[in-house]
């Protein structure tokens, strides 16, 4: 409803006023909730809950389930006997229970022989130490080390060596079978281990053992003087060195294809004299008489020496 007023202000101007009023009508009742209505919610609520109730009960039977069923799958399979050596795998060669690699010096007769001193694991191979096992290897002189890998289904162990590199072949006489050999780090190995394997190309050299220049006292400085004669020999003569004669030790020969070259003694001027060697193989060369050998065992001095 809209009343309208009429005023005068000072200055006799009229004023109009209006006034609005508006109605609100608010309900003081709220609807009466139908009660069939109610209790279908209420049971569907309850079905729900109750469905929820049967789903958690079933996934925890199964979880229960599914760790009892692991559980035993574990100890069945930590258990089986899969994971145990052969009682007799140290006893016979050729077993699947040990494997040997890179044996090219010992043979593998020797390292089980070796090995019976260590028991075969009575626990799961995965538990097995191998410290012992190492400790007897690591006795064999040529093993500089060694290496084992465990294997499981069926149990077996993979022992990979790393054998000591020879470098010089002792004898008595160029007719002899060689009967010790150094290493490539000084270390003397003896005969119950050769011959050797053919790969390996070694420097013979003849050597008594027992008088003179004796072998069993060199180091591993004699050792690498022996490598770098045959170098400087074979680098000027430009043919290989088949042997190296020892057993005088003040009076040291070098056999190459050509010609037998006397060294004399291996002193500090030993290589000065080798390096005369180109001048002098071709005049050795296109000699027909038989030569027993060039003498450089002089400085300053060089004269073949004919049989």
């Amino acid at each position: 409803m809209i009343d309208n007023e009429i005023n005068h202000n000072e200055n006799n101007e009229y004023v109009e006023y209006q006034e609005f009023s508006e109605s609100i009508e608010i309900s003081t009742q709220d609807a009466i909730p139908d009660g069939k209505h109610l209790v279908k919610k209420k049971r569907r609520e309850r079905l729900v809950r109750k469905g929820r109730m049967k789903q958690e009960r079933f996934r925890a039977f199964m979880r229960f389930f599914l760790s009892l069923f692991f559980i035993f799958a574990l100890v069945y399979s930590l258990k089986c006997h899969g994971w145990y050596m052969d009682k007799d795998a140290f006893n016979y060669v050729g077993g699947n229970s040990v494997e040997i690699i890179n044996n090219n010096i010992v043979p593998s007769h020797k390292i089980l022989a070796l090995l019976k001193n260590s028991n075969v694991p009575n626990v799961p191979i995965y538990m097995a130490r191998t410290d012992s096992i190492k400790k007897e290897l690591l006795k064999l002189p040529p093993i500089e080390n060694v290496y084992i890998r465990r294997y499981g289904f069926p149990a077996r162990i993979q022992i990979i060596l790393r054998e000591r590199i020879p470098a010089v072949t002792i004898s008595p006489d160029i007719k002899v079978p060689p009967v010790a050999f150094f290493t490539t780090d000084g270390k003397l190995i003896g005969k119950e281990y050769l011959p050797l394997n053919k790969k390996f190309k070694t420097i013979l050299v003849l050597s008594y053992g027992n008088k003179g220049d004796d072998y069993h006292k060199w180091d591993l400085n004699k050792i690498r003087k022996i490598e770098k004669i045959v170098k400087y020999v074979e680098t000027y003569s430009g043919e290989p060195v088949e042997y190296i004669d020892m057993r005088k030790p003040d009076d040291v020969f070098v056999k190459v294809k050509t010609v037998n070259i006397r060294l004399g003694m291996l002193d500090e001027n030993v290589f000065k004299r080798i390096e005369r060697i180109p001048s002098l193989l071709p005049q050795v060369k296109l000699i027909d008489s038989k030569i027993k050998y060039l003498d450089l065992k002089w400085d300053k001095v060089n004269y073949l020496k004919l049989e």
